[in-house]
């Protein structure tokens, strides 16, 4: 794996890559689904790998103003990359936060409350092979996953999406996006990195939607054309209804190395096989949603 970064003058940060992993799925449960075993074995990609981050938050962990736009760009396989599989793959993150006043008790930017809003989506585009003619299918190891107390609360990790049987299996198309509310506990000074958080979130995973099919899980060779018809018609369904939601209440602290959040979460739209998660949750990451 290589690469290279560097900063614009005007802040942009870029990062450019390539990479040649070996991957393998190994050691199936005995109850694995027909769609975990077809993937099962080794798989070589050979990917380039662009990351564009423009932040302008006043704090990556916990930020109360300012703005954030990452964009993370995929080619794999496509003619000289080789490898097995080959797709092109797309995502893109915006984050906003603003700080919030008090009538009559601080300005917004003594009150310590703060808004926050973001949203994600991704793409998963089926590309030919080193000058092949038919396009990949997508393979469990590459398709997006959806849910977690990182991600989209309220739900187990990789709980929303497409399932077979007791596994998921990812997704090539997805939008997300949530929505939280910041205070200062009771007697606690605003410079501590601790706060009570509300919040909604949701978000949907789909497969590509065969021409023809019906609820996305055919995922049988394509061509080109077909890739084309099946990428618009699953866009298309990611405002078919509501999104599966959940919303919650909990406590944040943000360390110099990581976010913590204990949260409450009660899902409040739930699609047929998705797994929900209401209770108390734990999450620790650097990004959330």
């Amino acid at each position: 794996m290589t690469k290279l970064k560097w900063i614009t003058d005007n802040g942009h940060q870029h990062e450019l890559g390539y990479s040649g992993i070996w991957r393998q799925v190994t050691s199936l449960a005995e109850k694995a689904s027909p769609s975990i075993r077809a993937d099962a074995g080794d798989s070589f990609k050979s990917a380039l790998t662009h990351t564009w981050i423009n932040d302008r938050r006043d704090s990556a962990l916990l930020p109360t103003r300012g703005y954030l736009m990452k964009t993370i760009t995929e080619l794999a396989g496509f003619g000289p990359l080789r490898g097995d599989v080959a797709f092109g793959k797309l995502e893109a993150e915006t984050q906003a936060a603003i700080p919030l006043p008090i009538p009559g008790i601080a300005s917004a930017s003594e009150s310590g409350v703060s808004f926050t809003a973001g949203l994600r989506g991704g793409l998963l585009y089926p590309l030919t092979l080193g000058g092949g003619d038919v396009p990949q299918s997508s393979r469990v190891n590459d398709r997006f996953i959806l849910g977690g107390p990182t991600d989209v609360r309220g739900f187990r990790f990789a709980g929303l999406g497409p399932r077979d049987g007791p596994d998921s299996v990812g997704g090539d198309v997805y939008a997300a996006g949530g929505a939280s509310l910041l205070f200062p506990l009771p007697r606690v000074g605003t410079e501590k990195p601790l706060r009570l958080q509300a919040f909604i979130n949701g978000g949907r995973l789909l497969a590509l939607q065969h021409p023809g099919g019906g609820n996305g899980e055919k995922r049988g060779e394509l061509s080109s054309e077909q890739v084309k018809r099946s990428v618009r018609s699953t866009l298309s369904q990611l405002g078919d209804g509501l999104p599966s939601m959940a919303a919650g209440v909990g406590i944040v602290y943000a360390m110099p190395v990581a976010r913590f959040e204990l949260n409450f979460t009660l899902p409040l739209v739930v699609r047929r096989g998705e797994e929900a998660r209401k209770g108390i949750s734990l999450g620790v990451g650097l990004s959330f949603l």
